[in-house]
């Protein structure tokens, strides 16, 4: 079939998604990288599979690190997936998702609490209240409201959120029990910021709840 043929770089991303699930980022991004290159020049720029191939690549990037890039190749990929699959379309939900993570992984808050909070809301109309979609939305939500301290609004989406991957994956699922530790990390952060006495403010040091990728 040839090393630009779709069905060849279709497996090629398969390759180095495999390589990054065992945390071969090594050998990941470089295949990343000379996916998304062949992509654009067999399939076009916006052609949905180079936007997934870019996508890919982004959230390798920002797996080591490198968020300078990863931001940029994720803002590309969300306007393309605005302009060709449309606003509410489950690609252009997740590309907004991981857009907002890596706002919020550089400190920039205020976009990555805007960006998720439109996300959860799209995805509450599109997919509905239970889908899995929704609950990584509202999860990570109510991560970044933890993350500017803003316990009181984070706390009932944890919680909403381990009721229904309680009752939608069940009670041992990764994804259930992702949940159940942030809730509990957000009342121990609540309980202790109760107990300080009023003239010496809490600082947010403890850790704090990743956001959740989807693809």
């Amino acid at each position: 079939m040839g090393e630009t043929h779709p069905d060849t770089l279709a497996s090629r991303n398969n390759l180095a998604g495999a390589y990054e699930s065992v945390g071969d980022l090594g050998r990941a991004i470089p295949l990343y990288e000379a996916t998304l290159a062949q992509y654009e020049q067999v399939l076009g720029e916006t052609h949905p599979d180079t936007l997934t191939s870019r996508n890919n690549l982004a959230g390798a990037y920002e797996s080591v690190g490198d968020l300078g890039r990863a931001i940029s190749l994720f803002e590309a990929t969300l306007a393309q997936y605005e302009q060709v699959l449309g606003d509410t379309h489950p690609h252009t939900l997740a590309s907004r998702n991981n857009l907002a993570s890596a706002y919020r992984s550089v400190g920039d808050l205020g976009r990555a609490i805007s960006l998720f909070e439109v996300t959860l809301a799209q995805y509450e109309q599109v997919l509905g209240d239970t889908h899995p979609n929704t609950l990584t939305s509202r999860n990570n939500l109510a991560g970044a409201y933890e993350s500017v301290g803003d316990l009181g609004r984070a706390i009932p989406l944890y919680e909403a959120t381990l009721a229904q991957r309680e009752q939608v994956l069940g009670e041992t699922h990764p994804n259930t029990l992702n949940s159940r530790n942030n809730l509990a990390s957000a009342r121990e952060l609540a309980q202790t910021v109760q107990q300080q006495n009023a003239a010496t403010p809490v600082t947010n040091t403890g850790q704090q709840s990743p956001s959740e990728t989807l693809e």
